[in-house]
């Protein structure tokens, strides 16, 4: 069962004593801290408000930001023990190298950069610009996201880089700008607390997002109506007005089959349709068969069900329409999002009050972080790097020649790829663990294995680090000053609390660096965070993606500011679309005409059983910083294969027993957990493990055609069950503590 959000009188009584966490009064054998920082927490795209409490550049603990309007001091399981990790033994503190058959040594800073930049220059001498590529991440600050960016087109002069929001946002951002010409959330969360109805689509908000659940709750005092659409009954679905347990891969024949019943019962808002919006015909004939006799059969859902979501949805006066990686994780990401978004323009509420559709952005940038320019097709404003007048907006701010500015390159898994075939030669990459994160990873483990030389910019040795060359100690978000911009918009500000330990830098330092040793010295001449952050404005200025009204100081003001903010005198924009002018060509919003067509991978006689992996409460991503947290790792240790009790018996599988799931990548194995919230037909296992523990070992590498997203929730499988039961469940907790 997943931790739900908790009061801060909550957090200090159950969490306090253990977790460090010092009473205003002082906690006794501890000194005061000498400073208070109001930060925020570097996990989900939620972005918590937290005070970090810091003693001798060290944060020794926390206290709940009550005033930060979001979460209003609720913090999750992660977020009240994120600041264990300032303090890990595991943390890194000097440049390494490593040895063939010895591992790991130390360097120094000057040997280690030489190294670098030595390979750099050799391999693009050698095999052209384009064969060393970089792979940033989205828990990184918007200066140092749109550092890379510029790092990579700029210093390293290289079409090959992308990021790990590939694995996240992707989708939705190419929905989006499709059906509104701008990628952001609609709202700001305090509009859900009024909707008189909620769909929730592929989101485990309890375990995922813990604290959005308040204000979907509030909406749920005020006599509000939630509907969650997801595989398994979830925490937030048990507590849902009405499951959907739709079959994974089958979400846009779902959404389809709702808008079918919303045009043949006349729920719709013509006003909306005929004045500010375009393609609803398309829309219509693209669902006209979608009776519920052919949704029930293709989506697993009783029509009886289908059709209460779209009594709800239709007639409903205010709505908001939420999803995640549930519906983006398929070859089909970009139409299971276009065919949400019908629902919300077929109803026409969105641009009011309590009335929006949003996704829900996984990692703690996510959203800043896809739209300033460190994607293989995007410049910083969310220009595309294709666009002529886009290219030479951005060349002028940088102050190049437009034709040195490379065009698209490979996205994230297209460059794991290029490297097995042997096209890329080198890389560097920076908050990116892609031997956990990205599916298929015996290609990817082969293909790190093929590089001629690979550094690493982290501030653990994560699993893919593990085979770098050269290894640079990074910092952790607490170690340096920045913005993100969270899931609903917001623009808020990371306070700097420690500086970096031992002998490590912090990211913005050894990037500049490197910008320096490559003979870009002139076009990053960057004094701190903030005049990154300026320089972001100007380059984001006149894009969807504006920011050139936002300053450190207003956002500290307002504790906060939304995106877009064109000018200095400009409030930000909480609510969109208030004035129905969308940022499409015509001015309109699209309806998309979505056929549905199966997932890239179906089930069939050797491969009978689906399997969908996610996220646990206590896990994040790829592990690299939860699993180093003790209490976290207790809560669950393992990852565990969810089966229906009525599929385990027809396997044969008790609880506990150590189960071999296969498919056409490879197999692995794991302990079963006899779960009723699960379809019969489904399977679940979380990602955030390593080794042969990864599920990633087994998933498809199948992309979406837009977005390039990979197919993470579908995958033909066949169980097979081991005949011996794993150690038990105190057992794992005591070895993982061990």
């Amino acid at each position: 069962m997943a931790t739900l959000p908790v009061s801060a009188e909550q957090i200090i009584a159950r969490f306090g004593p253990s977790l460090n966490f010092p009473p205003a009064q002082g906690y006794p054998g501890r000194d005061e801290p000498d400073e208070v920082v109001k930060t925020h927490c570097c996990f989900c795209g939620m972005q918590c408000g937290i005070k970090l409490l810091v003693k001798n550049n060290r944060v020794v603990g926390f206290e709940p930001w009550e005033e930060f309007p979001f979460n209003e001091g609720r913090l999750c399981p992660k977020g009240v023990q994120r600041y264990l990790q300032n303090n890990h033994p595991d943390r890194l503190m000097e440049p390494m190298e490593r040895v063939e058959g010895q591992g790991f040594r130390n360097v120094s800073w000057e040997a280690a950069f030489e190294r670098v930049v030595s390979e750099i220059k050799r391999i693009q001498g050698k095999y052209g610009n384009d064969a060393f590529a970089m792979l940033s991440g989205v828990s990184l600050t918007n200066e140092k996201c749109y550092l890379n960016g510029k790092f990579a087109r700029v210093a390293l002069k290289t079409k090959n880089l992308d990021y790990n929001g590939r694995l996240c946002m992707v989708s939705a951002g190419a929905g989006n700008k499709k059906a509104f010409g701008l990628d952001r959330a609609s709202n700001s969360y305090d509009d859900l607390k009024h909707a008189e109805v909620i769909m929730l689509c592929g989101t485990n908000v309890s375990e995922c997002f813990p604290t959005l659940t308040h204000w979907i709750w509030q909406a749920r005092d005020n006599g509000g109506k939630l509907i969650v659409v997801d595989p398994r009954l979830t925490p937030i679905g048990r507590t849902a007005d009405l499951h959907l347990p739709v079959r994974p891969g089958r979400d846009s024949a779902l959404y389809g089959a709702i808008l079918h019943q919303l045009i043949k019962h006349d729920w719709l808002d013509h006003d909306f349709i005929r004045d500010h919006c375009s393609g609803f015909e398309e829309a219509k004939k693209a669902v006209e068969s979608y009776d519920l006799d052919w949704a029930e059969r293709t989506t697993g859902v009783t029509k009886e069900k289908i059709l209460q979501a779209a009594k709800w949805w239709g007639p409903a006066k205010t709505s908001f329409l939420l999803h995640a990686r549930g519906i983006e994780h398929h070859t089909k990401g970009v139409e299971n999002v276009l065919s949400c978004i019908n629902l919300v323009l077929a109803t026409g509420r969105i641009g009011k009050p309590y009335c929006g559709y949003g996704t829900i952005t996984g990692q703690g940038n996510g959203q800043g972080g896809r739209e300033h320019g460190h994607k293989c097709d995007q410049l910083p404003g969310n220009r595309d790097i294709e666009n002529p007048d886009h290219r030479k907006y951005i060349c002028d701010v940088w102050g190049i020649n437009e034709k040195d500015l490379p065009g698209k390159g490979l996205t994230a898994y297209e460059i794991m790829e290029a490297i097995d075939r042997g096209e890329i030669k080198g890389l560097i990459s920076i908050c990116f663990n892609p031997m956990v994160s990205l599916p298929n990873n015996h290609l990817v483990k082969r293909a790190l294995e093929k590089l001629e030389f690979y550094v690493c910019i982290d501030f653990f040795l994560n699993e893919t680090a593990r085979h770098a060359n050269i290894m640079l100690p990074g910092s952790l978000q607490e170690e340096e000053e920045g913005t993100t911009t969270s899931a609903e918009g917001r623009v808020i500000r990371i306070r700097q609390a420690v500086k970096p330990p031992g002998n490590a830098r912090t990211d913005t330092s050894i990037i500049l660096e490197l910008a320096k040793r490559l003979g870009a010295e002139k076009y990053f001449t960057f004094a701190n965070s903030e005049a990154i952050f300026n320089e972001l404005r100007v380059a984001s200025k006149g894009g969807t993606a504006d920011y050139n009204g936002i300053t450190y100081k207003k956002i500290e003001d307002n504790m906060g500011i939304f995106w877009p903010c064109p000018t200095e005198d400009h409030p930000g924009t909480p609510r969109l679309w208030e004035d129905r002018k969308f940022k499409t060509p015509d001015g309109k919003a699209h309806f998309h005409g979505i056929a549905y067509r199966d997932p890239g991978e179906v089930t069939d006689a050797e491969y009978p059983m689906i399997l969908t992996t996610g996220r646990v409460v206590s896990q994040f991503l790829s592990g690299t910083q939860t699993r180093r947290i003790g209490k976290l790792v207790q809560q669950y240790p393992e990852p565990l294969l969810e089966i229906h009790p009525k599929t385990a018996a027809k396997y044969g599988i008790k609880e506990r027993e150590l189960v071999k799931v296969v498919t056409r990548r490879g197999e692995a194995e794991y302990p079963a957990q006899l779960v009723e919230t699960i379809r019969e037909d489904t399977v679940f296992v979380p990602y955030h493990w390593p080794g042969k523990k990864s599920i990633n070992q087994v998933t498809t590498g199948l992309l979406d055609p837009i977005s390039k997203i990979p197919e993470f929730k579908v995958c033909a499988c066949q169980l097979v069950p081991q005949g011996r039961q794993a150690p038990s469940s105190e057992e794992a907790q005591a070895y993982a503590s061990a």
